[in-house]
């Protein structure tokens, strides 16, 4: 209810923006005339209404399934149930306690920010959502039950409604041209490290008339081209609801943040997918820049073996040749690899301690996946580290939940370790950090 503090259903709680503003500091009242940083600030508090006792079950997509899919809109959708709620969902409820009577309007209403978060042992909240109700489907049935679907978008699909004016770029890295976009006026996206988490990038983009970005241009499009034609890293937004934009995708270091096995000494899983297929294969590659400069690059034992599978590029906003020829020779995937594709648990098989770490494993974080199979009349295992992709929780307060890991294949290298008979040696697998 709006004015009360958060709710905790189980560990997890679900919150509305009920579009409420407590806390406003109020010229001349004897009370809220005061500005301090406890009681009443200049623009009040956003006010959330919890409505987890309500909610059914919970869905949360963020990421992609595989290295080479596009990182869209992360998305959440769940379930109110109106009956139990005494149809205090209802929009046309004007007593329903998330009725803004002061400007007759639904509390509940699309575009209303929307946060999930889970309560870990220690009490401590962590988000596993944040963005904006976009959807509200009412379904009233006669005789049963009335129910409430709300989809939600994270921040992505904010910019994915902005528009650009014409810019005329000037020279900067992948992660500056990020921070500029943002930081139009007709973007006017937040600032500071509870909004942005922009890395400073491997390359330089162009700079040239033939680079200057047309009026009308979509700001997401653009944003995503950055990241898909020239730096080849990671551009979603976090958990949490930060921008995160990371470099170049390389060598990993070798520090997983979560251990999945079949054996009862890590993680256990009840589901794991893994791919061994021909079109992860690239032996041919062309990148052009917008100002015509270009590269080609191939694999001409892969051909042989595998045919031509061509990965074409031209419409990169890299100019330099020397990071296009660079771009063509990364692209290359020479043979595919038989790798694990995704793997899934139930957090009822699990300890606390190991549902506090899958909760919060994010995209870009290093997980490993090992499994033992039969073979003959023995068993062999299999063990990989891989970096996350994608991240998706369904949840039912009946059932419980189950989390999924979307992975993808990343080069991992070893921090040295002195006189130690593997790790001891600098080379191509052992790094000093």
């Amino acid at each position: 209810m709006p004015g009360t503090a958060i709710v905790q259903s189980g560990n997890y709680t679900l919150e509305i923006d009920a579009g409420f503003i407590v806390n406003a500091f109020t010229l001349d009242d004897p009370y809220k005339g005061v500005l301090d940083d406890t009681n009443y600030v200049l623009d009040g508090t956003t006010q959330f209404a919890d409505v987890t006792d309500g909610t059914l079950n919970i869905s949360v997509r963020r990421g992609r399934r595989d290295q080479g899919d596009i990182l869209s809109a992360g998305t959440m959708s769940f379930t109110l149930n109106d009956t139990l709620a005494k149809g205090v969902f209802n929009p046309f409820d004007t007593s329903s306690p998330y009725y803004d009577a002061n400007q007759n309007v639904p509390g509940l209403a699309p575009m209303r920010r929307v946060r999930l978060g889970r309560y870990d042992a220690s009490n401590t909240l962590e988000y596993l959502f944040i963005g904006y109700v976009v959807n509200y489907d009412y379904q009233f049935t006669l005789g049963g039950l009335n129910t409430v679907v709300v989809y939600c978008a994270d921040q992505f699909y904010l910019l994915s409604q902005t528009y650009l004016d014409e810019l005329s770029v000037t020279a900067e890295t992948s992660g500056e041209r990020i921070e500029t976009i943002l930081d139009l006026p007709e973007v006017d996206f937040p600032t500071g490290p509870t909004a942005r988490n922009i890395s400073t990038g491997t390359v330089n983009l162009g700079h040239s008339s033939h680079y200057t970005i047309p009026q009308g241009t979509n700001v997401l499009s653009y944003l995503t081209q950055i990241n898909d034609s020239a730096e080849f890293g990671r551009l979603f937004m976090s958990r949490d609801g930060i921008l995160t934009f990371e470099d170049r995708i390389g060598q990993t270091l070798s520090s997983p943040v979560a251990d999945f096995n079949d054996n009862g000494t890590e993680i256990p899983y009840d589901r794991a997918g893994i791919t061994f297929e021909a079109d992860q294969v690239v032996n041919r590659t062309y990148v052009e820049g917008l100002n015509g400069n270009n590269a080609t690059d191939s694999d001409a034992t892969s051909i042989a073996t595998y045919f031509i599978q061509t990965d074409s590029i031209i419409n990169s906003l890299l100019h330099e040749q020397a990071q296009i020829d660079a771009a063509a020779a990364y692209l290359l995937q020479a043979k595919p690899e038989a790798r694990y594709t995704d793997v899934s648990t139930k957090f009822n098989m699990l300890t606390a301690a190991q549902r506090d770490t899958v909760a919060i494993v994010d995209i870009g974080d290093t997980i490993t996946i090992q499994k033992t199979f039969s073979t003959g009349t023995g068993t062999t295992s299999l063990t990989q580290e891989l970096s996350v992709e994608g991240v998706e929780h369904q949840i039912d307060f009946e059932t419980g939940h189950r989390i999924t890991f979307y992975t993808a294949p990343t080069r991992i290298v070893y921090q040295l370790i002195l006189d130690d008979p593997t790790y001891g040696r600098l080379d191509e697998n052992n790094v000093l950090g």
